[in-house]
């Protein structure tokens, strides 16, 4: 019998869009180079019918990766690492392993610089189901992920297209 199989890249992704999860805080700070912000946010996995500690069990694997699919391909060059960027490249399931760690209970993501992008992301799931995401030299990049994942939209201005179109409508 033969037996059609996604690749894993695309198990994880479906995966990790489907995780349920509040943001119960977020901080955001300048770096001293006042270039540069540092973001913070923690977030809590929740589902109406399922405890947190059982959604880690199913979503773990699937959110880090997803999380860092969305940072890397964000992610830019810094310096002398453009050398080494290419503008089409993709994060891999091997990337997502080099990255990975198990430590005094908890999952963790950590990026640093991956073929010439600046990914500097850490992510880490505790067995409670409290995640905590870190940015730096990022911007808001954190949240914006945060916002797509729940399924937020973002309001952009529509240019005014004529007289009866206000220039200050949303969509």
């Amino acid at each position: 019998m033969s037996e059609t199989r996604k690749p894993a890249a695309q198990s994880l992704l479906e995966t990790g869009t489907l995780v349920l999860f509040r943001v119960v805080d977020t901080h955001t700070e300048l770096s001293p180079d006042k270039e540069n912000v540092f973001v913070r946010a923690e977030l809590v996995f929740e589902d109406d019918d399922t405890d947190p500690s059982e959604i880690v069990e199913w979503a773990a694997f699937g959110f880090l990766f997803t999380l860092a699919v969305l940072s890397f391909h964000d992610a830019r060059p810094r310096g002398i690492s453009e050398l080494d960027y290419q503008s089409n490249d993709t994060f891999t399931v091997a990337d997502f392993f080099d990255c990975l760690s198990f430590k005094h209970g908890e999952l963790r993501l950590q990026t640093d610089y991956i073929r010439g992008r600046s990914m500097k992301t850490d992510v880490t799931i505790r067995p409670d189901g409290s995640v905590t995401l870190t940015t730096w030299g990022r911007g808001q990049s954190a949240s914006r992920w945060l916002d797509d994942l729940q399924g937020k939209k973002r309001f952009a201005v529509v240019p005014a297209a004529g007289p009866e179109t206000s220039p200050d409508t949303l969509t």
